[in-house]
């Protein structure tokens, strides 16, 4: 179940980025990067609540707590 919640989130990811090795890079910080920003960012909690029904309000989280692709797993599997 876990590999396939990661693929499912960096599937998200892939969409919303158009980056495509997004899934190779789990641990770089994803706006220091310039690879998703604020915007990005409200796609990807719309898009987490639509694929798994897990509800993250923007103000809940610090940016540090969500910023590579393995917090956002986390995040998503704290949740379910």
């Amino acid at each position: 179940m876990a590999a396939n919640i990661d693929q499912q989130v960096i599937d998200l990811l892939v969409d919303i980025t158009g980056e495509e090795e997004i899934g190779d890079y789990r641990d770089i910080d994803l706006f220091e990067e310039g690879v998703l920003d604020s915007l990005g960012a409200i796609e990807l909690l719309v898009s987490l609540k639509e694929e798994f029904g897990v509800s993250i309000a923007p103000t809940e989280l610090e940016r540090e707590e969500m910023n590579t692709v393995n917090l956002i797993i986390e995040r998503v599997q704290e949740r379910l």
